[in-house]
C-alpha cells in the first residue's frame, strides 16, 4: 500500500539497498594527467639539450675549419728539408771473432748535412742540440752531438760533425754476419745516418711546444778507406767518400700551433 502510495505521489521508486560484492572487478589504475605532462616536459628539455650541444660541437669544428683555412693561405707552412751532402769514411776496422764469437768494430766518419727553411714568411724553426746516429748494415757505428741552431725563413745551414763507434761495445755474430758479407761488396756497404733532435716554431710572437724531429736518411753506399802501403812512412789515410746521389731522407715532424698540426 504505501509503495503504490508513493508511486502515485510521483516520489518515484522506492530506494534499495546494495550489498557488498568482493567478487567485484576493481577498477585499473591510471597514472595522474599532471604526472605524464612532467615527463613530456623532460623528454623535451632532454632532446633540446642534445641538439643544442651538437650545433655548438658543429660550429666549432667549422670555425677551427677557417681559422685553419685562413691559417694555411697565409703563411703556406712547410716542413723543413734536409740533405746529406757528404759521408767520408776515415777509419772502419772489424776486428775477428774472440773465443765467445763477440767482435768491435772501431771506425771514424765525417758527414755533412744540409737543412733549408722553405718557409718565405716568418716561419722560424729553433732547434735544441742535434744528436747523429750512423749504422752500417744494421751495426751502429758512430754517433755524435752538434749544437742546436735557429732557423729563419729561407735560409739554408750546413751541419757538420765527427762520429766515432765505441771500441769497447761487442757485437753478435749474428750482427756482424751481414756486415762483414757487405763489406767485401764492390758496390759498397749500406749506411744509414738518424739525426734526432726538439725544434720549436715561432711565427712572430706566437711560439709553439717543443716537439721531437727525426730525420732519417738511407741508400748511402760506404767503402772502405784505402790501406797504405807497407813501406809508406805516412800515418794518415786519406778517407774514402760515400755515394750519396741514391740518398734519400724522411722527416718526421708534427707541429702543433693551437690545435692545428701541419
Amino acid at each position: 500500500m504505501n509503495g503504490t502510495a508513493a508511486a502515485a505521489n510521483g516520489a518515484g521508486p522506492a530506494k534499495t539497498t546494495q550489498l557488498y560484492n568482493p567478487n567485484r572487478p576493481r577498477p585499473m589504475y591510471r597514472p595522474p594527467p599532471q604526472r605524464q605532462r612532467r615527463c613530456c616536459s623532460c623528454r623535451k628539455f632532454c632532446c633540446l639539450c642534445f641538439i643544442y650541444t651538437l650545433i655548438a660541437i658543429l660550429s666549432l669544428i667549422l670555425l677551427a675549419a677557417i681559422a685553419a683555412c685562413i691559417f694555411y693561405v697565409l703563411y703556406h707552412p712547410k716542413h723543413p728539408t734536409f740533405s746529406v751532402s757528404s759521408v767520408r769514411i776515415s777509419k772502419f776496422n772489424l776486428s775477428a771473432a774472440d773465443s765467445n764469437g763477440f767482435s768491435t768494430l772501431s771506425s771514424r766518419l765525417d758527414f755533412t748535412v744540409t737543412a733549408k727553411n722553405p718557409n718565405k714568411k716568418k716561419i722560424v724553426f729553433v732547434y735544441d742540440p742535434i744528436t747523429v746516429d750512423v749504422a752500417a748494415a744494421g751495426v751502429n757505428a758512430g754517433n755524435t752531438t752538434v749544437p742546436g741552431f735557429t732557423h729563419v725563413e729561407g735560409n739554408t745551414t750546413v751541419i757538420k760533425g765527427t762520429m766515432m763507434s765505441d771500441p769497447t761495445r761487442s757485437l753478435d755474430s749474428d750482427s756482424v754476419a751481414p756486415l762483414r758479407a757487405d763489406l767485401g761488396k764492390k758496390s759498397g756497404f749500406p749506411v744509414s745516418v738518424e739525426i734526432n733532435t726538439q725544434v720549436k716554431v715561432q711565427m712572430g710572437k706566437l711560439k709553439t711546444q717543443k716537439v721531437g724531429m727525426r730525420v732519417s736518411f738511407d741508400r748511402i753506399r760506404g767503402f772502405l778507406p784505402p790501406k797504405p802501403a807497407k813501406n809508406s812512412t805516412k800515418k794518415a789515410v786519406a778517407a774514402a767518400p760515400a755515394t750519396t746521389t741514391g740518398a734519400k731522407c724522411k722527416v718526421d715532424l708534427r707541429i702543433k700551433i693551437w690545435k692545428f698540426t701541419f
